[in-house]
């Protein structure tokens, strides 16, 4: 039997042998529980096998799939669907997610959206109530008549 790996590398993301492949492969970011659990079943690996077991051969094809095939898996899986610059589905990993999201809400500033204005002032963006939560600064109170 091939020796136990304790840590494997994909996506530029060192995961964890002694986990089980579907919550190892959740340490990548952009991967989730069901979009592991797809991995898994795409490629007819066992889900509940440690990462740090399976063969050479078995890593290679999870690493190929994760990092350059997973757009294969339906479109409705995909992390980032009708990309708005190049009009592909597409599926980040890592690092693109953060920067993703970083250049979507620069956009939004860039074109005053109601959005973009609210992340540019610090505000709470999803309808959430400002009056008593979200603020910097002092807190304010209800002060004291003096008797």
């Amino acid at each position: 039997m091939a020796e136990f790996k304790h840590i494997v590398r994909i996506a530029d993301t060192d995961l964890d042998g002694n986990k089980p492949l579907v919550h190892a492969l959740t340490g990548i970011k952009g991967i989730g529980l069901r979009m592991a659990r797809a991995i898994t079943n795409h490629l007819g690996l066992n889900a509940r096998e440690k990462l740090g077991n399976l063969s050479d051969e078995e890593i290679e094809k999870l690493k190929k799939f994760v990092e350059e095939n997973i757009e294969e898996l339906p479109s409705w899986m995909l992390n980032r669907r009708k990309d708005l610059y190049t009009g592909k589905d597409l599926h980040l990993l890592g690092k693109d997610v953060d920067l993703a999201k970083k250049l979507d809400i620069e956009r939004l500033i860039k074109i005053r959206a109601y959005r973009g204005i609210r992340h540019a002032k610090g505000y709470k963006v999803r309808g959430q109530r400002t009056r008593s939560t979200g603020r910097t600064g002092q807190t304010v109170g209800v002060q004291r008549r003096k008797k």
